[in-house]
């Protein structure tokens, strides 16, 4: 186990840092992370002085340069070229981009979902079916999966499906916290000649990665999870060599066809937040980065599962492949209505989690700690399992 993920009274000193409303146990630290105080307060003050210069500093300074330094920043997050990357409101939004404006796609071509991948991925990739003529092929994985499963049902829908041209890949599936083998599954699309569009959600943060390594040239990420900016801030990537393969979104001319931001829509953004980055970026460095974070919330994952998987009538629907998981695991009562479950977790326990829909095996519960999360939650967790199961 890394140095400290264990260390109850490291972590609630980090848990400090952070405003908490009083209430139930928040244990759907999926949807969206905290900033921290530091953090907010500067976001704040952000807010009132880009409301006091309204556009005098936008014009002068935030795009006379330091908006570039913060892209470059950005860039540094990632270990990627300045020039790959460019921000967007959200990760949905980077990926809708992506899908929408991608050129290499022609009538009667097929394109590639899953089962978990997120609803508006799916969405977008069929839109493509309605406009381009596409075929949409969507698989669902075999249940439990396992590392070897999940490669294996890409290289059989792959053989399966020769006209395939693009498919989209989560890194990490909103449902059930389950990861991907990404770096297999790129290296066996790329044999085929099969471009990979990959949803970063939640992973940018939680988990270390390289994306040449990965192998994948276009991917949207948030910045609001799991690195603790303020909401409305994400941005996509596009490998340099493929940024001609992504047309400027809707005939956008602000920026020329050669940058990479003309993939974007061009609107007014929120400044406030943009300025906050830097010290976003700081105290994600100073925290440990995502080897740290990860390796938290992975000992909490850990320490409910172990105990919860053993139950009779409880099902972990993640896998404890260490390659396979990450802070985020989703289980079910065996037999049971799970939002009645996910209710009576609130109402008799104070425990707030949350359904989630649209797999193959049905309704789960998803349950992801947080960076303010103790071992005391935890077990809280699971007494209100175990006691659930019997009642």
């Amino acid at each position: 186990m890394p140095r400290n993920a264990d260390n109850e009274a490291h972590w609630q000193a980090i848990a400090q840092r952070y405003e908490c409303e009083p209430g139930p146990i928040n244990l759907e630290n999926g949807y969206f992370g905290r900033m921290s105080r530091a953090v907010q307060a500067q976001y704040l003050e952000h807010i009132s002085f880009i409301n006091r210069s309204n556009a005098v500093h936008v014009r002068q300074r935030f795009e006379q340069g330091e908006n570039i330094e913060i892209r470059r920043q950005l860039a540094g997050l990632i270990d990627v070229d300045p020039e790959s990357v460019a921000f967007t409101r959200n990760a949905t939004e980077a990926l809708q981009s992506l899908i929408r404006n991608y050129n290499r796609l022609q009538p009667g071509d097929q394109v590639l979902i899953s089962d978990l991948e997120y609803d508006t991925v799916k969405g977008a990739m069929r839109w493509l079916a309605a406009t381009r003529g596409v075929e949409v092929i969507e698989v669902a994985h075999t249940h439990p999966a396992s590392f070897d499963s999940l490669v294996q049902t890409y290289h059989d829908a792959f053989a399966q499906y020769p006209r395939l041209k693009l498919m989209a890949l989560t890194h990490v599936t909103h449902r059930t916290g389950l990861v991907m083998p990404v770096a297999a599954i790129a290296k066996a699309a790329r044999e085929r000649a099969i471009d990979v569009i990959l949803d970063g959600a939640h992973a940018l943060g939680q988990i270390e990665f390289n994306l040449a390594e990965l192998g994948i040239q276009f991917a949207g990420f948030n910045l609001h999870k799991w690195i603790g900016a303020p909401l409305t801030l994400g941005f996509l990537y596009i490998a340099p060599e493929r940024l001609a393969d992504i047309d400027p979104d809707m005939g956008e001319f602000h920026y020329p066809a050669t940058d990479v931001r003309a993939r974007t829509s061009y609107s007014t953004p929120n400044f406030p937040a943009l300025m906050t980055l830097p010290l976003v970026f700081d105290e994600h460095r100073q925290l440990g980065g995502a080897a740290a974070k990860g390796a938290r919330v992975n000992y909490l994952r850990n320490l409910w599962v172990n105990q919860v998987r053993p139950l009779p009538g409880i099902e972990v629907l993640t896998s404890d492949d260490p390659r396979l998981y990450c802070g985020i695991t989703a289980f079910k009562f065996i037999g049971r209505d799970q939002q009645t479950m996910v209710d009576r977790l609130l109402k008799e326990h104070g425990l707030f989690t949350t359904t989630r829909t649209g797999a193959a095996f049905g309704t789960c519960i998803r349950v992801t700690p947080g960076l303010v999360t103790s071992a005391a939650d935890i077990n809280a967790l699971v007494h209100a399992i175990t006691q659930l199961n019997t009642v």
